[in-house]
């Protein structure tokens, strides 16, 4: 069994080849652990503080959605508000050998790299790495000091498009998807099932004009959209059945490994980030997670933002306006002296 785990990374291409033929990163960082479902990637200044984690969507396009580029990265505007500890998942496409791969593989790594961090921390889940947040803050709640949840779909009784779609679509086009991939989720397919590409100004918050800096921006853009993620059959499915169809994280019965999730029970305080345009997750969706937790109203922020779906973690404006304010949040005294009192209350 040892022999075959190493002969599995051997397998694997080195970091470097890797990475190489993506996207650079905006903000200086390291690997600082190689798990089989992620990288940790290690955006710290120092080494002392409060860590905070940004869970990073695993759906369609890679994590640099959190890094995008100078003035449209969640990094560097968290950085800016003062979060030095600051680390990121940085998700694999999924290979053929993980095709077999569950929300519980993925959650178990989650707590692996939790655990070399150093809880307790700050879980940051931006859209579908908001319901994956949650899901762990539930399962282990003792390890995530304040939850920050940005364009997170929970509650999908709450109408949406993309709820709206998965309800509409026949019972065997999910599967047909999966066994058209081999065993896995496309991106490629996955992305075809939207009905246009996202317009690029409207996501960075921006025009650009038709100098130098201004190409390399649509060039990057380009390049990043097209670059898309496989995902594990069986993580695919669960999530469609689980969380899409039957709703099971807001209604209490989600098992995550081997136990039953109720976000009643959750007291920790959480920080709601919607947008006003969201066409992915609506804001009264995004916003409908906080009548389902166990958290004290006065320890749930909640904030409305002129913005797209993308341009909640690229938007120029919101990344100017809106993350300062989170980041100011997350190292609030205040805050920090009302959880008790009103935990205990």
């Amino acid at each position: 069994m040892t022999m075959n785990a190493c002969l599995w990374w051997m397998d694997r291409d080195p970091l470097a080849q890797r990475d190489a033929s993506h996207l650079a990163w905006t903000t200086s960082n390291r690997v600082a652990l190689e798990l089989a479902t992620f990288s940790l990637r290690d955006f710290s200044r120092e080494e002392d503080g409060t860590p905070a984690l940004i869970c990073a969507p695993y759906a369609l396009h890679r994590a640099l959605i959190a890094d995008f580029a100078r003035n449209h990265s969640v990094v560097e505007a968290l950085q800016r508000g003062g979060v030095d500890r600051l680390f990121l998942t940085d998700w694999r496409s999924a290979s053929s050998d993980m095709r077999y791969l569950a929300i519980d593989n993925y959650l178990a790594d989650l707590n692996v790299a939790i655990d070399e961090i150093g809880p307790p921390l700050d879980l940051i889940g931006l859209c579908q790495g908001g319901w994956m947040s949650l899901l762990y803050a539930t399962r282990f709640p003792e390890k995530v000091r304040r939850l920050v949840l940005v364009g997170a779909p929970v509650d999908v009784s709450v109408e949406s498009e993309l709820s709206d779609m998965v309800a509409r679509a026949a019972t065997g086009a999910f599967e047909a998807v999966v066994t058209s991939g081999g065993g896995l989720a496309r991106g490629a397919d996955l992305i075809g099932l939207w009905r246009s590409n996202p317009d690029m100004e409207i996501a960075l918050q921006r025009s650009l004009g038709d100098d130098a800096d201004a190409q390399g921006l649509r060039e990057r853009f380009a390049r990043w959209h097209a670059d898309t993620l496989d995902l594990p059959g069986e993580f695919y499915l669960e999530t469609v059945e689980k969380i899409f169809r039957e709703n099971r994280l807001a209604n209490g019965r989600f098992v995550a490994l081997g136990r039953e999730l109720r976000l009643a029970r959750l007291t920790a305080p959480v920080f709601l980030l919607a947008g006003s345009s969201d066409e992915i997750v609506p804001q009264a969706q995004a916003l409908a997670t906080a009548s389902l937790l166990g958290t004290p109203p006065a320890l749930i922020a909640r904030e409305i933002v002129e913005s797209t779906h993308l341009g909640l973690f690229m938007g120029a404006r919101t990344l100017s306006t809106a993350w300062p304010r989170i980041a100011k949040w997350l190292s609030s005294e205040e805050l920090a002296k009302m959880a008790p009192r009103a935990a205990s209350a």
